[in-house]
């Protein structure tokens, strides 16, 4: 079944198709963004989540994501044929995710993605790629 086929109209997420209007149109200061990507500031995130769906867009996947009783979270779901995969971005280098494993233990999916400021590898059965290289899946 396709992943579309589970969207819930009324629920939706809206991304800037410009990261770095983005920026400007926030009013937060660029060195901000540029130094201090280990920040709590959850607008980090915010942009890092909004660079990975236009990259991601731009490659040609629809855009869904996952939400559980508002606890837990995927930032994307895309479709390999019959194969769905969910993918976490993560704004810095801590990478741990509730939401994940939440997921992970509900459907057991055979691929993971994790996207954050970490460098290639895999891990836990999680494939880590760098935000960098968001354009590559």
């Amino acid at each position: 079944m396709p992943v579309s086929a589970y969207a819930e109209m009324p629920s939706f997420k809206l991304y800037m198709a410009d990261v770095g209007l983005l920026v400007m149109k926030s009013g937060m200061a660029q060195s901000t963004v540029l130094s201090d990507l280990e920040s709590n500031s959850p607008f980090i995130g915010a942009i890092a989540e909004n660079y990975v769906a236009v990259a991601l867009a731009t490659n040609g996947y629809p855009l869904f994501y996952w939400q559980q009783d508002n606890t837990a979270e995927i930032d994307f779901l895309i479709q390999k044929e019959s194969l769905v995969i969910p993918v976490e971005v993560r704004s810095g280098l801590r990478t741990k995710s509730r939401s994940l494993s939440v997921y992970r233990e509900k459907y057991a999916p055979e691929v993971c993605i994790r996207i954050s400021m970490k460098n290639f590898g895999f891990e836990n059965g999680i494939r880590s790629v760098p935000l960098y290289a968001a354009f590559c899946i």
